[in-house]
């Protein structure tokens, strides 16, 4: 199917969070800290409030009123303690962007500041053991004896390599705009990728009931995990409307985004590997270094992928997390596995070159049949079934064995493989199905985020009901809906979908209404490993003049349960490899050590792929038949594009050049640093 909401959005009438209309609109405009760590010891709003158009100066001289469970970032100038550069310090409400802005950069703010630590490193005395990882796995895992593993091992190998600092970049702005009505219920229309979740934290942190608040986001511009929880802006909208009496509006620049809508934490892993001289693994450890703020601690789930990829005797996966004077890293698209899967499959590409083994026959052979960590059985893993589609289709049995032999003039030629792979999750969900005028209406809360959510939810009822899609209509977007998880770890979906069926069933044997809550469908689901699996082979030119990297061919074969549409999926899955493609080559946010907060604050020096970096990207999926998973067999497809495609070209430049480089991005300057 074409995007139903396509029309709209190419003809700009599709309304995000910033261009709701509403009468006696004012804007508000964030003053942020100047220092790392601190405390601010004075905020003079006197300036700004006899500026042209000002209605209010908020900030810790006059705490606003919130819940007690109000924390973190949303807990909007309740303390005098600076925690990060960026931190919002102080807002000015005005009646047009323009006088708030200008009000903004008048309003005077006095510090008392500290010594500050910015720095990850893998030695630093801060590190500790969290006790869960997001979202609750637990921080260590081990069977076997890793030192006897390796002692056992014919080949073994030691290596570490870092991921820089990620910021999700969606197209659309952070933004909102919110008003209090007369009987003093909240609406806002926020950048939220679950308006449900949203609604409950902004009534949690104002100290309301959930029923007293309202959120509305019927269009989103890309989240990438970044609107996955509520963000400040949404916080202080709602403050400045309560403080002024009007609707309120805030859209972020680019610039603020960089420092109050999260990030992917940089990571330092060392893995260690052993492996007998059939290839077989006879140790695998992992542990990740990673950093989160003194105000929310926020482990990402990096060593997680290890556990369910790969048998080993000797297996031990751990998290080492350091509370650094930083802004709150957050989700990331494939928050865990993007990262983790990059030095995994790095690492096990590795292992191959020194044991002489291609680097696909190393990962069959050490495919294992039950989950290793768990011992759970899969409900399908068809790991084995993408790699080996996938050299067949990329021509990989004539490829040379040693690295730094192809060449084309100044072009250096290489290629490599990685596998991916993500949980197949659901949450429980609600949803409502209707006759209305001889149609179908079906709502429910959930967030079409750009992914084509409105289109497979209105395919699915569609299927269930036995009638044509025309003939359904699919509200979501609205809190007031039925409540639904957040578009999310690649469970959307499998979550609102499965509430959709058995709506639609019940309407079915109704013939008006039809109502479903899947929570307890999915307590009793059986206890088994659920996860996609994927493969990804590059191929890439390095010039060996100026070591650029060009990425002539980058294929991904998926094995994600029933496809639900070809055309959104295809677009799920490139847009992933893309971005891995981006991170693999482009993307990261350096850290200013000596003042704190980031160095890269737009687009101009945060570099994302554009079409041109993008050649002959394709994609294609073996349709795998799962009953275990959903009432549609399906799989999320959101997140698993991104794993694998990072490693998959850092090991394609090694065959090409002979030269590995362990941290990521890969930039020309690493590819020469040899020659010098």
């Amino acid at each position: 199917m074409n995007r139903i909401e396509g029309r709209v959005k190419v003809t700009g009438l599709a309304t995000y969070a910033a261009e709701y209309p509403a009468e006696g609109l004012t804007y508000a405009y964030a003053v942020q800290s100047h220092i790392a760590k601190g405390r601010v010891k004075r905020v003079d709003g006197g300036p700004a409030l006899e500026m042209p158009g000002v209605l209010a100066v908020l900030s810790c001289e006059d705490p606003p009123r919130l819940g007690e469970n109000a924390e973190g970032e949303l807990a909007l100038f309740q303390s005098r303690e600076v925690a990060y550069r960026g931190q919002f310090v102080a807002a000015v409400v005005a009646d047009t962007y323009e006088n708030a802005r200008a009000a903004a950069a008048a309003v005077r703010v006095d510090y008392d500041p500290d010594d500050h630590d910015v720095g990850l490193r893998a030695d630093h005395p801060g590190l500790y053991r969290p006790e869960v990882v997001n979202p609750n796995f637990p921080s260590d895992t081990g069977k076997g004896d890793i030192e006897a593993g390796l002692a056992l091992a014919a080949t073994t190998i030691d290596v570490t390599y870092e991921t820089p600092v990620l910021h999700n970049n969606p197209m659309e702005p952070h933004a909102a705009l919110a008003y209090w009505d007369e009987e003093g219920r909240l609406l806002v229309y926020d950048t939220a990728q679950g308006t449900s979740p949203s609604r409950d934290l902004i009534a949690r942190t104002l100290g309301l009931p959930r029923e007293a608040v309202r959120v509305v986001s019927r269009h989103v511009g890309g989240g990438f995990g970044c609107k996955g929880s509520t963000r400040p802006q949404a916080i202080l909208a709602a403050l400045a409307a309560r403080a002024v009496g009007r609707p309120v509006k805030i859209a972020l620049t680019r610039q603020q985004m960089f420092d109050v809508t999260g990030y992917r934490t940089p990571t330092i892993q060392r893995l260690r590997l052993g492996a007998d001289s059939d290839g077989r693994l006879t140790a695998l450890e992992h542990v990740a270094y990673e950093q989160s703020s003194t105000l929310v601690e926020f482990a990402e789930q990096t060593t997680t992928p290890t556990r369910i990829m790969y048998a080993s005797p000797a297996l031990s996966t751990a998290h080492r997390l350091v509370r650094l004077d930083v802004a709150t890293p957050s989700w990331m698209r494939a928050p865990g596995e993007c990262p983790g899967m990059y030095a995994l499959e790095s690492a096990m590409d590795e292992l191959a070159y020194a044991a002489g083994l291609d680097p696909v026959e190393l990962r069959v052979v050490n495919d294992p049949r039950t989950e290793p960590d768990s011992g759970l059985p899969f409900s399908s893993r068809n790991l084995v079934g993408c790699l080996r589609e996938g050299a067949h289709r990329f021509g990989w049995q004539h490829r040379d064995p040693a690295p730094g032999i192809r060449r084309d003039g100044e072009w250096l030629i290489g290629t490599g493989v990685a596998a991916s792979t993500y949980p197949a999750r659901r949450r429980p969900s609600k949803a409502v199905a209707t006759v209305r005028d001889g149609d179908f209406l079906v709502q429910v809360a959930a967030a079409d985020i750009g992914t084509g959510a409105r289109t497979v939810l209105t395919r699915i009822a569609a299927s269930t009901l036995g009638v044509a899609p025309e003939r359904v209509h699919v509200e979501l977007g609205d809190s007031d809906l039925p409540d639904a998880p957040v578009a999310g770890g690649s469970m959307g979906t499998a979550s609102w979908g499965t509430a959709v069926v058995r709506a639609c069933e019940e309407l079915q044997r109704d013939g008006k209404e039809g109502r479903a809550d899947t929570a307890e469908e999915i307590d009793g689901d059986a206890e088994l490993s659920r996860h996609a699996f994927g493969a990804q082979f590059a191929e890439v030119r390095v010039s060996s003049v100026t070591g650029e990297v060009r990425v002539s061919r980058l294929l991904g074969v998926f094995a994600a349960g029933h496809i639900m549409d070809a055309k959104l999926a295809r677009s799920q899955f490139l847009g992933g490899m893309t971005m891995g493609l981006g991170m693999a080559l482009m993307e990261e946010t350096l850290t200013d050590e000596e003042f704190g907060g980031f160095l890269h604050r737009d687009l101009a020096q945060y570099h994302v792929p554009a079409s041109a970096d993008a050649q002959g990207v394709e994609a294609v999926w073996l349709d795998e038949q799962d009953g275990e998973l959903n009432p549609m067999g399906s799989k999320g497809i959101g997140e698993i594009g991104i794993v694998g495609t990072a490693a998959a070209i850092g090991n394609a430049v090694y065959h090409a050049t002979g030269h590995r480089v362990r941290e990521l991005p890969i930039t020309p300057a690493k590819i020469l640093m040899p020659r010098f």
